[in-house]
């Protein structure tokens, strides 16, 4: 018997999820607790294309992103979870609730998002999760959301 894995590395990810630069915004998936809980890491870098209108002279993160990135940990979660790779798995937002920005982030700084499953089982398609995402230990965002989850 297998142990379950608990991380996913950028490659895995890129097996899971069909995002892809510039919309892939997820680094690592650590601490991946079957699908309650998992940490995504996003490393902020002024190379990505936002930073050049959101804003010249002060690139700050969008806070629609950073809800991005927290959804695609989630899927990523579940998709380790239930040995989606490869298997086209497809998410889509079905509601963004109680979303708070709190922090500015910007380059340089590393995106930790700790997701949690609030709804949502092996085999069902609506799933609900919630997520905070902070920058060395201080929160930059919170949210819940809803997704449906084409498992292929």
């Amino acid at each position: 018997m297998t142990s379950p894995q608990t991380s996913a590395d950028i490659q895995m990810i890129q097996r899971i999820l069909p995002h892809r630069y510039p919309f892939l915004l997820v680094d690592k998936v650590v601490d991946i607790d079957g699908t309650a809980s998992a940490m995504g890491i996003k490393n902020v870098t002024m190379n990505e294309p936002h930073f050049q209108g959101h804003f010249p002279g002060l690139p700050i993160m969008p806070g629609v992103t950073i809800v991005e990135a927290m959804a695609q940990t989630a899927a990523v979660m579940v998709g380790v979870t239930l040995e989606m790779a490869d298997k086209e798995m497809k998410v889509y937002f079905m509601a963004i609730d109680k979303a708070k920005f709190r922090r500015k982030v910007v380059p340089g700084d590393v995106l930790e998002m700790r997701l949690q499953t609030l709804r949502g089982k092996p085999g069902g398609k609506v799933w609900r999760f919630g997520g905070v995402a902070s920058v060395e230990g201080e929160m930059a965002a919170e949210c819940e959301f809803t997704a449906m989850m084409d498992l292929g």
